[in-house]
């Protein structure tokens, strides 16, 4: 993307509605979890979302022709790791504040750059090496071993990471062959099947009426949330988009403030800054050399 392409009040605007979806999916994560278990949230979140791409393909292309593909076991891997991850971060966001949990996430390109030359054949360099072990020093800042009590949450933080790294590095393999509509119709319709496999097995539980809007804002944010963040990404450059994502921590933090009268702690906010910093590091090293190429 150039210069004269690159328009940055649009991709601004797309990275705020990324932002408002990701909020609000924490919230009515919380909200759901008072009632139903990760696995049951999961199904009913997979299954609307199955629905929701279901009807736009149908209206869009006016059959479901586009949904075959030839790659089976790279969308298996994909959406198991996905399950997963996704799984994590909504089971962390009942353990740990909210702000923790963000930056925890944060690790994710961290864990792409450690991940991608097993999986894609990428080069692992000393520059490389040295920004990931930056950003593990900002997750030492974040949880604060030996300083706060650590539980089962900081660890689904940081599992729920290297998921969604996973999630990322099959994307990119998937997406030379298939439509992104592809693989949002495949990644719904077996994380249906996962969830409800799961959730039977430690017994299912219907969600009460007062509940169903809750379910329906994470079906729709889980959406909106990557749908904005793209379209953000094909408006300007990622080292341009990245910063943009990092309000989401000041926000997300505000709102556990006064919603859950979560606690701002300052080592937080330090920890996330590192880690943001070696993945815009990062960012940058990999645009240099694009530009080169």
């Amino acid at each position: 993307m150039t210069q004269t392409q690159s328009q940055p009040l649009k991709a601004a605007l797309w990275m705020c509605g990324a932002i408002v979806s990701f909020v609000l999916m924490a919230v009515a994560g919380r909200a759901v979890q008072v009632e139903l278990n990760t696995f049951e949230l999961m199904f009913w979140r997979s299954f609307m979302g199955f629905v929701l791409v279901a009807a736009i393909i149908r209206v869009r292309r006016g059959d479901f022709a586009i949904v075959r593909t030839q790659h089976w076991g790279l969308h298996l891997v994909r959406n198991t790791f996905h399950f997963a991850g996704q799984n994590l971060w909504f089971y962390g966001l009942m353990m740990i504040p909210l702000s923790q949990l963000v930056a925890l996430e944060f690790t994710g390109p961290i864990w792409v750059v450690l991940l991608a030359p097993v999986f894609l054949g990428e080069r692992l360099t000393g520059v490389k090496l040295a920004i990931t072990l930056v950003g593990f020093i900002g997750v030492l800042v974040v949880a604060q071993p030996g300083v706060q009590p650590l539980n089962l949450g900081h660890l689904a933080g940081v599992l729920a990471a290297v998921g969604f790294a996973m999630n990322l590095i099959f994307t990119r393999k998937i997406m030379l062959h298939d439509h992104v509509l592809t693989v949002l119709f495949w990644m719904t319709l077996s994380q249906t099947g996962m969830a409800l496999v799961l959730a039977l097995a430690g017994g299912f539980t219907w969600p009460s009426l007062h509940l169903l809007p809750w379910l329906g804002i994470i079906a729709l944010t889980g959406l909106s949330a990557h749908y904005s963040l793209t379209s953000a990404l094909g408006l300007a450059p990622a080292t341009l988009v990245a910063p943009m994502e990092f309000a989401r921590l000041p926000i997300v933090a505000l709102v556990g403030v006064w919603l859950y009268a979560e606690a701002l702690d300052p080592m937080v906010f330090l920890g996330a800054a590192i880690i943001f910093s070696a993945n815009f590091l990062n960012l940058r090293l990999n645009s240099r050399r694009t530009a080169r190429a």
